[in-house]
């Protein structure tokens, strides 16, 4: 029977404290290369189209503007005041949704689609119209409100009106950043957001029947400390929102120019952040909320938790998702998408993105095509992140492999994990206790055959 249940174990946590992976892909974006392009991507479309039956699509939306900066902030984002700077960018988009609408079939239904960046509310009313309706002429888009349609909220930038809009549109999800409402935590990372502000956006939000709403806070943010992330705790769990994820920072500057701008004498310490780490669990869990993995919280009836304890969880670039057979593209630039047994990444720079979009070509700029090999490595990470279990006589069935002999090398490495109580081998399973759920990615990691070959640096760590 599946558990939600979590331990809290300091000594662990600090002894498995190291740099490793979110597994929001793997192979991760670290492998992608440029050796796979425009050609590959469109062969990998053309093979999932002849499928049967056909998966759904996910499209996700990059946009990529922000009025002004989070110093913690690590997305891709242009900071400008200039509103009038979106209308290109849109334009390219619009002839980008037009050329990836081409090479996907028609019947085949987008059952999620999400918009990112940056902060999507900075375009207009109109704009907004716009990039829907333009989705909708070259994609299937559900008429009715039964996909997962997701959007990214700056409650600072909602405007009267907005909420409603969206709805109209046919989103039915939001996600809304908070981070912490103490002032002077605030003040320090550049983001002055009022809770009366906030909270008046979630109450709209439910009033118009979006059917969830996800909060973002963020741990180990310059002058934090336990009783100030409880002030903000008291003030989330007293709204109730749907979902939760509450992110580690990691404090980056030589990676993310804006994080430059954090003094670093200000950050908590490594003791003080995992008591905040510990204090969030013990909270959240208190007021009902279980835990769904690497950092998110639910409710019990919220359709997360229901799809871990039933077996549909997958993860994306987005976080969690309730549908893991669809095909992603990815849209705008820095895009990822996921096609097949592919992965693809638009052009990084505006200015790349927009010149490849005004050559009529489609603006990839690196990919990876996955091997035997890789996909076996990915559906073990993905069980293993998503239902902390893993089913290895399925897997074996799946992949035709003996899993003893295929992976003798990282049994043995799982073996001291077991002995230190993060897992247990039983008869055709490897079952994830709860002391191993908050160090759930150090397991997955064990199984990463690039991270041989990887420098830990470029990712961050636990606490």
């Amino acid at each position: 029977m599946y558990s939600h249940k979590v331990k809290f174990d300091p000594d662990l946590i600090r002894r498995y404290d190291k740099s490793g992976p979110r597994y929001t892909s793997y192979p991760t974006a670290v492998q992608f290369h440029p050796g796979f392009g425009a050609a590959q991507y469109r062969t990998a479309a053309a093979r999932s189209n002849s499928e049967s039956p056909r998966r759904g699509l996910s499209l996700y939306f990059h946009l990529p503007f922000c009025d002004t900066v989070c110093f913690y902030c690590a997305c891709s984002k242009i900071v400008t005041k200039n509103r009038a700077r979106a209308a290109p960018y849109l334009q390219s988009l619009h002839r980008e949704i037009a050329l990836q609408g081409a090479l996907f079939d028609r019947a085949r239904v987008v059952e999620q689609l999400h918009w990112g960046g940056g902060t999507p509310t900075f375009i207009s009313e109109d704009e907004m119209r716009a990039l829907m309706a333009h989705a909708r002429a070259h994609f299937t888009l559900r008429a009715d409100d039964g996909g997962e349609y997701s959007i990214e909220v700056d409650p600072r930038e909602v405007r009267p009106g907005t909420l409603a809009l969206l709805r109209e549109l046919g989103f039915n999800r939001l996600s809304m950043g908070v981070q912490d409402f103490d002032p002077q935590v605030q003040k320090a990372v550049n983001r002055i957001q009022g809770e009366a502000q906030t909270l008046a956006v979630l109450q709209e939000a439910r009033a118009l029947g979006f059917r969830s709403i996800n909060m973002d806070l963020i741990y180990g943010l310059p002058r934090q400390s336990v009783e100030s992330f409880d002030r903000t705790l008291d003030t989330i769990i007293g709204a109730g929102p749907d979902r939760l994820s509450v992110f580690n920072y990691a404090h980056l500057p030589e990676l993310f120019k804006t994080q430059r701008q954090i003094k670093t004498e200000e950050l908590p310490g490594a003791r003080t952040k995992l008591d905040i780490l510990q204090l969030t669990i013990e909270r959240l869990a208190a007021a009902g909320y279980v835990y769904i993995g690497m950092d998110h919280f639910a409710k019990p009836d919220d359709e997360l938790a229901v799809a871990q304890r039933d077996g549909g969880l997958y993860r994306n670039f987005q976080g969690y998702s309730t549908h893991a057979d669809c095909d992603l593209i990815g849209l705008g630039v820095t895009s990822i998408g996921k096609v097949g047994s592919t992965y693809s990444q638009n052009e990084k720079t505006l200015e790349g993105y927009t010149a490849a979009i005004a050559r009529g070509r489609l603006p990839l700029a690196r990919g990876i095509e996955l091997d035997a090999d890789d996909r076996l490595r990915r559906q073990v990470i993905t069980d293993l992140i998503c239902h902390f279990r893993l089913d290895v006589r399925s897997t074996e069935r799946r992949f035709a492999v003996d899993f003893d002999e295929y992976f003798a090398p990282e049994l043995e490495e799982l073996a001291a994990m077991e002995r230190d109580g993060l897992l247990r081998r039983e008869a055709g399973a490897i079952a994830v206790e709860p002391a191993g759920k908050l160090l759930i990615r150090n397991i997955c990691m064990v199984f990463d055959k690039y991270l041989r070959r990887t420098q830990p640096a470029r990712y961050s760590k636990v606490i």
